[in-house]
């Protein structure tokens, strides 16, 4: 009795500690809508007047400095 308890037991510990490889639909859903979520952001960020300042005003001092 106490033997199938224990074999009962180790075979739930092992099977939730398999790792399911993969994403299920859902996953995918919600990476898909994350990564466009976080695309939008990083867009507006980089295309913002600030930004674009700073990286002309690197871009011209990089080219403007004397050797």
């Amino acid at each position: 009795m106490i033997e199938n308890a224990l074999q009962e037991l180790k075979t739930r510990i092992v099977l939730f500690g398999v790792e399911d490889d993969g994403m299920s639909t859902a996953e995918y859903a919600i990476g898909t809508i994350a990564a466009a979520a976080f695309g939008a952001v990083l867009y507006t960020v980089v295309t913002g007047d600030s930004i674009v300042t700073a990286l002309t005003g690197i871009i011209d001092k990089a080219l403007n400095t004397t050797v």
